[in-house]
C-alpha cells in the first residue's frame, strides 16, 4: 500500500510559507506555535519512537497548545532509531553525522530536500550577503571543504553546494579546495588572485579547522581577499591535535585575510536539523560576535539538563531547538550544547561536559521503549 504524502506535503507548504514571508519582508502567515503543534501531532502519529516519548512524558499531542508542550528528541536518538514519518523507500537523501571514535553515526532521512534548501538559502543570504555594502550578486563562492563527490551524505557539504550555485553561479567541484583531506592552497591562491585582479569580493566558506590549516599554511605572509569579501566558518573548535579559541580564530582570520572582524560570520547547525543559525554581525549590524540569530521558523530554548524545562531568562541550559523545517523527522531536537539567551539571540557555551546529560539519556530510553 502506497504511503499517503498528502498531510506531509501540506505541512511542508505551511513551513515554506514562513520562508516566503521572510524573503518578502512580510508578517509570518501563522503563529509559530500553531504549526509546531500540528507538526508534533503528525510526528507522534507517524514515528513510533516519538509516540513512545509522548506516552512516557504523559504528553497528549491532542492537547498541545505551544511548541514547548511537545517533548524534544535528543540528537543521540538519531544514532539508534530511525526518526522519520515516511517509509524508507521514499527517502530522497539521508544526511549523516561525521564519523566519531564512538562508532555510531546519526542519520537524518529526508523525503524532500526542497524545504531544507529554501530555508538554507533564504537565511544564508540574509546572514552572509547583506550589510553595508551588500555582497554583489553572483560573487565567487570558494569552499574549504570536500565536495559532494567525497561526502555525499553531509548536510554541510549539501548546503555549501547550494550556496555555491545560488550565490556564485557555479557549485562545481572546481570551487571546493579540499580533496582527499588535503588543502589545495595553490589552486585556492590562483582563484583568489583572479578575484583580486577583477576586484570581485568573494564568499569563502569553511570549517573552523580548515581555516586553522589555511592560517598554518600561509603563516606570516597572510592571504589577502578582495575588499568586501565575507567568510563563513562553521564547526567546533576542538580538533584532533589542539583546541582553538573562537575569538582568537576570528582575529587571526580577519588579520590574515585583510577583512573586518565583523565580516567573519560563524554558523551553527547540525545534521539533525533543517535550519541554521548565524552570528548577526553583518545583517544585524548591532549584534556582537558570538550572538547567534534564529530565523522566524526556528527557536533555541535553554532547558534544565534534568527536568528539560525552560530555565530562567539569561541562565544557561541545554539547547532545545525547535525547527519548523523538520517536517518529516522531529520538529524539536535536544542537543548536548549549552546555550544562553541574550539580547538579539543566543550564545553558545560549548558542549555539555562528560557523558550525555541525564535528561537526554532518559529521553533516548523512552524513545526506544522496553528492552
Amino acid at each position: 500500500m502506497a504511503w499517503d504524502t498528502t498531510e506531509s506535503d501540506a505541512l511542508h507548504e505551511r513551513a515554506l510559507g514562513f520562508v516566503r514571508a521572510f524573503e518578502a519582508g512580510q508578517a509570518m502567515p501563522e503563529s509559530f506555535d500553531a504549526l509546531a503543534c500540528d507538526l508534533a501531532r503528525f510526528q507522534a502519529a507517524s514515528i513510533p519512537g516519538v509516540a513512545r516519548l509522548c506516552v512516557a512524558r504523559h504528553a497528549d499531542p491532542q492537547r498541545f497548545r505551544a511548541a514547548t508542550d511537545a517533548p524534544a528528541v535528543p540528537t543521540e536518538a538519531f544514532k539508534v532509531s530511525r526518526v522519520a514519518t515516511f517509509p524508507e523507500a521514499l527517502t530522497q537523501v539521508t544526511f549523516r553525522t561525521s564519523g566519531t571514535t564512538l562508532g555510531a553515526r546519526g542519520s537524518h532521512p529526508m523525503r524532500r530536500t526542497s524545504t531544507y534548501d529554501a530555508a538554507a538559502l533564504a537565511f544564508g543570504r540574509w546572514a552572509l550577503t547583506l550589510g553595508t555594502p551588500p555582497l554583489p550578486e553572483r560573487s565567487p563562492v570558494l569552499v574549504l571543504a570536500p565536495s559532494k563527490a567525497e561526502l555525499p551524505d553531509s548536510s554541510l557539504t549539501h548546503m555549501m553546494h547550494l550556496f555555491a550555485g545560488a550565490f556564485g553561479g557555479a557549485g562545481g567541484d572546481a570551487d571546493f579546495f579540499i580533496r582527499d583531506g588535503v588543502l589545495e592552497l595553490v589552486a585556492l591562491d590562483a582563484r583568489v588572485s583572479r578575484a583580486l585582479v577583477r576586484k570581485e569580493p568573494v564568499l569563502l566558506l569553511g570549517t573552523s579547522f580548515a581555516f586553522v590549516h589555511l592560517l598554518d599554511a600561509v603563516g606570516e605572509a597572510g592571504f589577502r581577499l578582495p575588499e568586501g569579501s565575507r567568510v563563513m566558518q562553521t564547526g567546533g573548535f576542538k580538533g584532533r591535535s589542539r583546541e582553538v579559541d573562537a575569538a582568537e580564530l576570528r582575529r587571526d582570520l580577519a588579520s590574515a585575510l585583510a577583512i573586518p572582524g565583523r565580516s567573519v560570520v560563524s554558523e551553527y547547525g547540525m545534521t539533525e536539523l533543517s535550519s541554521q543559525f548565524y552570528e548577526g554581525t553583518l545583517a544585524g549590524h548591532a549584534l556582537a560576535a558570538g550572538v547567534y540569530v534564529e530565523p522566524p521558523w526556528a527557536r533555541v530554548v535553554p532547558v534544565d539538563p534534568e527536568s528539560l524545562l525552560p530555565v530562567k531568562e539569561g541562565e544557561p541550559g541545554l539547547a532545545r531547538i525547535e525547527d519548523l523545517m523538520n517536517v518529516d523527522s522531529a520538529f524539536a531536537v535536544l542537543a548536548s550544547d549549552r546555550v544562553r539567551r541574550v539580547a538579539g539571540g543566543f550564545e553558545l557555551l560549548g558542549r555539555w561536559p562528560g557523558a550525555s546529560p541525564r535528561g537526554c539519556s532518559i529521553a533516548v530510553d523512552e524513545i526506544l521503549g522496553p528492552s
